[in-house]
């Protein structure tokens, strides 16, 4: 069996994706020591005593010390806080990077901490995940012909960028690089929106008088719309408030489709009704035959 690429891995926030990557990287033996870090001691053990990680750590410094690579794997909203306080520990050699959904405000916020984007930083995202949150709920498939992007700097290291996309062609995933502000509009639109809209919808139908009769005969297309509004609730508000100007333009326009729907069926417009309807199942039935 030959040597594993990399002697340390810190990941930072063992949960679905931290967690999902540790299992995939120790299928490939990818790595020869796994340390998994966080706040909460409690889910760390568990992610010991399923050997998703070797070693645990609370101290997030001592986490990092020694690591040739740590992958972040927090709530956009804790990633400041996090990049302080792993900042001094940092090898210059260090590669770090990112799991998380947008990339605009990792960037700036690591920008800050480190008075400019480490040459060793490269911000990345799996398009990848599941309605379920924690290290239970991991898998070492859960990247497979998945795509990540990789969202790098001018000045990024082009060997931390090779190393951080080999470290996911390891896990079975398809490697991409993208400019930051064309993933966070696309995301905003493929994904942050798609999770807006099916929390507010089940949040309206909820708070109707009759709203335990609307669960009850709720039907399946129902439940697969809206399957994604069980995910982590603030795991989705930071990515909202994180990427919320693209977002915004994102619901704006939806909005003012929705409008135009809704015109349609009050004046009985059935020709865009149709028009619509037959646009939307040809996009999908394409997307879905890639």
């Amino acid at each position: 069996m030959s040597k594993p690429a990399i002697n340390q891995l810190t990941v930072i926030g063992v949960g679905l994706i931290g967690g999902s990557l540790a299992r995939a990287l120790r299928r490939a033996n990818a790595v020869t020591t796994l340390v998994g870090a966080g706040r909460n001691a409690e889910q760390l053990e568990i992610a010991r005593k399923l050997g998703v990680v070797d070693r645990i750590e609370t101290d997030l410094a001592r986490a990092c010390a020694g690591a040739d690579v740590v992958v972040l794997a927090v709530p956009l909203g804790a990633m400041r806080t996090v990049l302080e306080q792993i900042a001094p520990s940092l090898s210059p050699n260090t590669v770090i990077t990112d799991v998380g959904s947008a990339k605009g405000s990792v960037i700036a916020d690591a920008g800050q901490i480190f008075n400019g984007l480490p040459a060793r930083f490269v911000p990345g995202h799996p398009i990848a995940g599941t309605e379920q949150s924690g290290v239970e709920a991991s898998f070492a498939e859960l990247f497979d012909q998945r795509r990540v992007i990789l969202t790098p700097d001018p000045a990024t290291d082009p060997a931390a960028v090779t190393t951080v996309g080999q470290l996911w062609e390891a896990c079975g995933a398809q490697v991409m690089t993208m400019d930051v502000a064309h993933h966070d509009a696309v995301l905003a639109a493929t994904s942050h929106l798609p999770h807006v809209l099916a929390y507010t919808l089940v949040d309206s139908l909820a708070r109707q008088d009759d709203s335990r009769e609307i669960f009850d005969y709720a039907a399946g297309g129902f439940r697969d719309f809206t399957r994604i509004a069980s995910s982590d609730p603030q795991m989705w508000h930071d990515i909202c408030a994180a990427n919320r100007e693209p977002l915004v333009k994102a619901l704006q326009r939806f909005i003012s489709d929705l409008e135009q729907l809704t015109r349609a069926i009050e004046q009985a417009d059935s020709d865009t009704i149709k028009q619509t309807f037959e646009r939307a199942k040809q996009a999908r039935d394409a997307f879905c035959n890639k």
